[in-house]
């Protein structure tokens, strides 16, 4: 997954409570040149703004995909 289709699957989960603040950077990202610093910026504070998103209980692609989300955000916002 890239971090283009990450931030996409934030912006089609959106009525999720947890990502709130989140869906409003992702919509930016989506915007933004993917090669670019502030695209890198904005993974960081999409990365920061999803720490609460989980799936439903028993909903294993959905936790899959999370996570699979989450990491291909870090890696675009180059956190270690």
């Amino acid at each position: 997954m890239t971090a283009k289709q990450a931030i996409q699957l934030i912006i089609q989960n959106q009525e999720t409570p947890a990502l709130n603040y989140a869906v409003n950077y992702a919509k930016a990202a989506m915007l933004m040149d993917e090669n670019s610093n502030e695209f890198e910026v904005q993974c960081i504070y999409i990365v920061n703004n999803i720490a609460g998103w989980r799936a439903k209980k028993g909903d294993y692609v959905m936790k899959n995909q999370i996570k699979e989300a989450r990491m291909a955000i870090k890696k675009a916002g180059k956190m270690k």
